[in-house]
């Protein structure tokens, strides 16, 4: 008896110890309470991320941390919580003994002995700064163009929704003033791309002292600016805005002890008269401004109704379009994810191409839109959604890899709600298993109907597909919707990639998406990789999954079961 006693003592011993030891070494700030919640304990980890010592700690009730940022209903339903269930997570934030308030993910749990009496409080919490600052660099970096600071498409866009929604709703209108600076090609070439940076520099400088507090002055692209005008009451403060703004691109720039003179030719549309959406908004001032460079530049020009061709030959392809399905004149070229280290053949994704037999080849740019406008997207996305599971199927009963493939799904799929009924049917048709089939989503799907989205998600995650986020950096990049959604994988967008190995702001987006997804445990695919720089860049970085024109364009399936049969794809 004596001998069972001893080791049962040993055991319990050795359990206190491993307790002990997890206790210090932990990265995870622990804090013990009694039943009244005075604190009792605390690990190293809580002394590093709160600057406080066990010895000020000791003794005090928890509320010495907050902030303030938490209101008092919002520690009323955390007490609520953990008096009906034991149990409390969330996101709190706190303040370091420096001042520096900080958030951190927080689990407390209620300790009760035998006889259900409570008799301690227990929380381990996670220091969020890390991954909050991470995020908060990510999203800056997405939103804004690094050589001016001003707003970048993506944001204007956001911005030009919202401001559409406000003239809407108080029915005043809007102008749109897409400015290109006239001949920028012509500084560069004579006195560097540097003194063509520091004119653009001056340019957006210029501008954003021409807009209103409630204006908006974006870079589009490497020498196209826009102004949003939000208080223009008529035709008469348009004009003014532009001959201000066209006479202030033409003062001399001192650049490198020159004095350069540009000008600025602008094309002008109106909400609601020329449209009443960002995107006809935007095709009608560059169709005013391609008609005011072709008279002569250094002005400004009104957008008219027949300048609208383009509208025209949207109208024709969208006839075409309508017959494209029926007529076998839509297919899928297949494009492979392979591995950084070795060039193995980790995956696809399958992407749509059209031929038309009056057009010939049409450009995804030109279609995708177009189906998404008309609402063919939604046959046209259960086609290919259908299509990719019979033949990575047919691939694999043919004995060749079996690895996913990835389908594009649009916001207007998700919007209609039939996603999971359609990938349901298309897996079942096939026999394909549901790990093999990985649907890509973009970041406006987490910008609707939130709830919805996510209901559809969950769905799919039930049946074993996987989920990615497609051109990660380019959009809202929402930490709370990385957080909420399910995700798998995270795809860098090209425009980064492209540009990795020279712009240091393209390198910081993509090592900050590497850290936010190690941080949330996803997977990393960089795609539009096209050079050895750039893959050798994004290894070192740790990205351990690539895509892009450097192993293979996107190719016909026989060519893909080429490479799968391979195994392997070399740059």
């Amino acid at each position: 008896l004596a001998g069972v006693v001893t080791h049962a003592l040993r055991e319990s011993e050795h359990r206190l110890e491993l307790a002990r030891q997890v206790f210090d070494s932990t990265q995870e700030a622990i804090m013990m309470t009694d039943a009244c919640a005075n604190i009792v304990a605390v690990n190293p980890a809580f002394e590093r991320i709160t600057g406080y010592s066990e010895a000020e700690a000791m003794g005090k009730n928890p509320r010495f941390l907050r902030s303030g940022r938490q209101d008092a209903a919002f520690y009323r339903a955390m007490w609520d919580s953990l008096e009906r269930y034991g149990q409390w997570r969330g996101e709190l934030w706190n303040r370091r003994k420096n001042g520096e308030i900080f958030p951190e993910h927080t689990s407390i749990s209620a300790v009760r002995d035998d006889a259900g009496k409570l008799t301690a409080y227990v929380s381990v919490s996670s220091d969020l700064s890390a991954l909050k600052a991470a995020h908060n660099q990510l999203d800056f970096l997405t939103n804004h163009d690094a050589l001016t600071q001003l707003p970048n498409r993506s944001l204007f866009q956001d911005r030009l929704q919202q401001s559409i929604a406000a003239a809407r709703r108080s029915g005043r209108q809007l102008a749109l003033l897409l400015v290109n600076v006239d001949r920028l090609s012509r500084i560069n070439d004579s006195l560097g791309h540097a003194a063509g940076d520091a004119l653009l520099r001056e340019v957006a400088r210029r501008a954003s002292e021409i807009a209103g507090p409630l204006d908006t002055v974006a870079r589009l692209s490497g020498d196209e600016f826009v102004l949003l005008l939000c208080s223009c009451d008529d035709t008469e403060d348009i004009i003014f805005s532009a001959r201000r703004l066209i006479d202030a691109i033409a003062q001399p720039h001192p650049v490198d002890g020159h004095d350069v003179v540009v000008t600025g030719s602008v094309g002008i549309s109106v909400f609601p008269r020329d449209g009443d959406a960002p995107g006809d908004l935007l095709k009608a001032a560059d169709a005013a401004l391609a008609h005011q460079k072709e008279a002569g530049r250094n002005g400004f020009r009104f957008f008219k109704g027949e300048m609208n061709d383009q509208a025209l030959r949207w109208l024709a392809l969208e006839t075409r379009l309508r017959r494209a399905i029926g007529r076998a004149e839509l297919a899928l070229h297949f494009q492979p994810q392979v591995a950084t280290n070795d060039g193995r053949v980790l995956g696809m994704e399958a992407l749509l191409r059209w031929h038309s037999p009056e057009l010939g080849r049409i450009s995804p740019a030109d279609f995708i839109p177009l189906a998404e406008d008309t609402g063919l997207i939604l046959p046209i996305g259960d086609w290919v959604i259908r299509q990719a599971c019979l033949q990575n199927k047919a691939w694999q009963d043919a004995g060749l890899a079996r690895v996913p493939v990835a389908v594009n799904v649009s916001a207007h799929q998700f919007k209609a709600g039939t996603v999971p009924a359609v990938v349901r049917a298309a897996l079942q048709e096939s026999g394909l298993e549901a790990r093999y089939l990985e649907v890509e989503l973009t970041e406006s799907v987490m910008m609707g109907d939130t709830s919805a989205a996510e209901a559809q998600l969950a769905e799919l995650r039930a049946m074993g597909v996987s989920l990615s986020l497609d051109d990660f950096g380019t959009g809202y990049s929402s930490l709370g919707y990385l957080s909420r959604f399910s995700l798998d994988k995270l795809k860098i967008d090209q425009a980064f990639v492209r540009n990795i190995t020279l712009d240091a702001r393209s390198a910081a987006i993509a090592q900050a998406t590497i850290a936010l997804a190690e941080g949330l445990s996803l997977r990393v695919v960089a795609e539009g990789v096209e050079t050895l720089a750039q893959r050798d860049f994004l290894g070192r970085i740790g990205c351990g999954v690539l895509q892009g024109f450097l192993y293979s364009p996107p190719v016909p399936a026989r060519e893909m079961g080429e490479l799968l049969r391979a195994g392997r794809v070399a740059p």
